[in-house]
């Protein structure tokens, strides 16, 4: 944090009033249900965007980033809108005009979050200015209205039509839980969740294979699920059973109900894995998490060869489970295994890697961590 306030002031020309910090996340289990109302189960990780910030007098809105060194973005805070200029920097100008701040600022990112790489950078660079924004201004917006308006900049400013998962579990998480979230009402549920305690280690593989998400291939899933629900007259995916959907197949397309499939058998594995956890199961777990793998493969059709890479590589080398997180074509994805196996699977992936001709894979671990937090500066 010493270091980003001294960055700010040998580019701004005064401190900053508030620092703050937002993490990662890694969705042990509950993929691509977060926009049908469904329950994820992520956590926080250990990776974490910073931001410092002050106000302007002028109106204008300055951004920078520690990694994109000599590049400084300014607006006019009144053209701050969907539509307006920049790249990366419209994840901040989103939270600004979500948090309907009109003032000028000075605004300079840091951060360890792998970009790309299905871990959420860019909701951990999102509530790190929304918290941020919350206590410089004395908004006094509970957590859960934070992650309805960082979604909102997400899917009306940037354009990405993401659901509610990312934003909460950076905002909400709390170390060593994973965090049960209901997506429906943002209510949450700490559980425990402590591999260490039992040998267990779990992977994290950035494939390399970096995905965006805004060329399409998300919104198009999630038209198909809005779709298949609009025709089967239920609320969301959540008030379906797979019986019922079974029932229901010929009222939707072959691939609405792959995807409609897909959500419901997640939702249940979501609520299964809570039990495994509860009663520390962890071959369970790792069963589900195979379960989730594969329905993300053949019915939600967001997986890739990388991904199938590494789960397929990690299983053969003794993983109680693997699959892909995120948001899919490309990212990461984890792998539960004993920690003495940690250099087999690593080494084990990373030549099944270079003998496809992909690039070489990055690996991580991380212990459930703390959620988003800012502090004033004096």
């Amino acid at each position: 944090m010493g270091a980003l306030s001294t960055n700010f002031e040998s580019l701004y020309g005064h401190k900053p009033q508030v620092i703050s910090e937002a993490p990662g996340r890694v969705n042990l289990i509950g993929e691509h249900i977060d926009y049908s109302d469904g329950f994820v189960l992520p956590f926080a990780i250990a990776d974490r965007t910073h931001a410092a910030l002050a106000k302007r007098s002028d109106g204008l809105v300055r951004i920078a980033s520690n990694q994109r060194k000599n590049e400084l973005f300014t607006i006019d805070a009144a053209d701050v809108k969907p539509g307006s200029a920049g790249e990366w920097e419209k994840y901040v100008l989103g939270v600004i005009w979500a948090l309907k701040i009109d003032s000028g600022l000075d605004i300079l990112i840091d951060g360890t979050v792998p970009t790309g790489a299905g871990l959420s950078s860019s909701a951990a660079l999102e509530c790190s200015v929304a918290v941020a924004l919350n206590l410089l201004f004395e908004l006094n917006i509970s957590l859960a209205d934070l992650a309805r308006a960082t979604q909102r900049a997400e899917n009306e400013y940037v354009g990405m039509p993401c659901g509610i998962m990312d934003q909460s579990v950076s905002l909400m998480a709390q170390a060593g839980a994973a965090l049960l979230l209901d997506c429906r009402d943002l209510s949450t549920q700490s559980i425990p969740f402590n591999v260490v305690n039992h040998g267990l280690e779990l992977l994290i593989i950035d494939t390399q294979a970096h995905h965006a998400l805004i060329d399409g291939g998300y919104a198009e899933r999630r038209a198909s699920c809005e779709s298949a629900v609009a025709k089967l007259g239920v609320r969301s995916m959540r008030e379906l059973t797979l019986d019922a959907l079974d029932a229901a197949q010929d009222k939707l397309t072959p691939v609405e109900f792959m995807r409609a499939r897909h959500a419901v058998t997640e939702i249940a594995r979501v609520h299964n894995a809570v039990v495994a956890l509860k009663a520390s199961d962890f071959a369970e777990l790792g069963l589900l998490l195979n379960g989730s793998h594969n329905s993300l493969r053949d019915d939600y059709t967001v997986s890739c060869p990388e991904l199938d890479l590494a789960v397929h590589t990690s299983l053969a080398a003794g993983a109680l489970g693997a699959r892909m997180v995120g948001g899919g074509f490309g990212g990461s994805a984890i792998a539960l295994i004993q920690a003495s196996d940690l250099k087999k699977t690593r080494t084990a992936i990373t030549d099944a890697f270079i003998s496809k001709g992909f690039k070489k894979p990055r690996f991580f671990t991380s212990l459930p961590s703390q959620g988003a937090s800012a502090q004033l500066l004096s």
